[in-house]
């Protein structure tokens, strides 16, 4: 039995989305990711890798999200390389900031997204393999930044050793250029839980000094980009539980609207997948 596709965005609150996604009215916290819960059922977070958030606030997102909402959280600058070498301290704040949302059971991964530094070596390798007893029992979802660790004759050793240490590998949809931080687009497998992260492919932009965000993911998918990812989701889904598409083009409303492209693709191709669709208009009733 293959697993349903859950797609989602990576944040509900970026900037373009304020301006260009949510319709007038939808002005508030608490209305913007009721609004979002109402069209997805998983969500990343990105915002903890910037600062950690109170609990009360990571209380009040699992108090505003369907039973069944999926929250994936982006761990924070300390925890993968960004700010030196990760301590057990930065773990135990970080999972602070999410007990809430965690005892909620809405929590499931911490996106690992380790700075271009972290190249493959025996000091990093050593590293990646405490992640799991640092985060358990949520997922480590792990995202290269320095090609190393794909690079052909690499491949086939790192997807063994997260599959090995119960890491989950994340998928990514990038440019495809020359520069050290960009990792191949290889769909694999690796834990029960299989991840994809679609960038955009912006090559202009990724790496232009002093760029925001928004600027490096300033991509707009079109339908045969996507298309190219159909078959690989579909056969990722016959091999993992579960199967997270997030879109992190953050320029504008692009993400959602990316979303629905995939969606279409994939109820055209026959594979289940949930998120990126409107919910049916409220009837009006005399009584």
């Amino acid at each position: 039995m293959s697993a349903t596709v859950r797609l989602g965005t990576c944040s509900w609150a970026d900037e373009g989305l304020l301006r260009t996604w949510y319709p007038r009215g939808v002005s508030t916290a608490e209305k913007r990711l009721r609004y979002y819960a109402e069209r997805f059922d998983t969500v990343e977070v990105d915002s903890p890798y910037y600062a950690l958030p109170d609990p009360a606030v990571t209380a009040r997102w699992a108090q505003r999200t369907p039973d069944d909402f999926v929250f994936h959280v982006k761990a924070s600058a300390a925890m993968t390389w960004h700010e030196g070498d990760p301590t057990d301290e930065a773990f135990r704040q970080f999972r602070g900031a999410m007990e809430p949302l965690e005892l909620s059971g809405k929590l499931r991964g911490v996106l690992l997204q380790y700075h271009p530094r972290f190249r493959k070596s025996p000091e990093a390798l050593a590293d990646l393999a405490r992640a799991p007893d640092r985060l358990a029992p949520l997922v480590p979802l792990v995202e290269f930044r320095h090609r190393s660790w794909m690079a052909d004759d690499e491949r086939a050793d790192t997807l063994a050793f997260l599959e090995r240490h119960g890491l989950a590998y994340v998928s990514v949809d990038s440019p495809l250029t020359r520069a050290s931080n960009v990792s191949p687009r290889v769909a694999a497998g690796t834990h029960s839980v299989a991840y994809i992260r679609f960038h955009g492919r912006n090559a202009q932009t990724w790496n232009v000094r002093g760029g925001s965000a928004a600027d490096r993911f300033d991509w707009m998918y079109a339908t045969e980009e996507l298309a190219e990812w159909v078959e690989p989701i579909r056969r990722l889904a016959t091999e993992a539980e579960e199967v997270y598409a997030l879109f992190n083009n953050n320029r504008d409303d692009f993400a959602p609207r990316s979303a629905a492209i995939l969606r279409g693709l994939l109820d055209e191709a026959g594979i289940e997948a949930t998120g990126a669709v409107e919910p049916p208009p409220t009837e009006l009733t005399l009584f």
